[in-house]
């Protein structure tokens, strides 16, 4: 249900744009190419499972678990003020 100027199915249509934007987003960090022998921060050895798993691992798994960490803590999209912005 739409309100409003917005046509009916526009909330929705923002919710799919949101979550389509945040799949490229996150596919766009996915590593490509050949895994690196050591790590590209610390400096330690990457074991050969790690990079057999994931195709072009650039980081050890302490390095990965820091830089997640990171990524997490800036938050991600506010989903409802998108919506909210959309039918005011």
């Amino acid at each position: 249900m739409a309100g409003g100027w917005s046509h009916d199915g526009a909330v929705q249509e923002q919710i799919d744009a949101s979550t389509e934007d945040e799949v490229k987003r996150v596919r766009s960090k996915l590593s490509v190419g050949e895994s690196l022998a050591y790590c590209e921060e610390c400096g330690e050895s990457i074991p050969e499972a790690r990079r057999k798993a994931i195709a072009g691992v650039r980081l050890c798994v302490s390095c990965q678990a820091e830089q997640d960490k990171q990524n997490s803590e800036k938050g991600g999209f506010n989903r409802r003020a998108s919506k909210d912005s959309q039918l005011r």
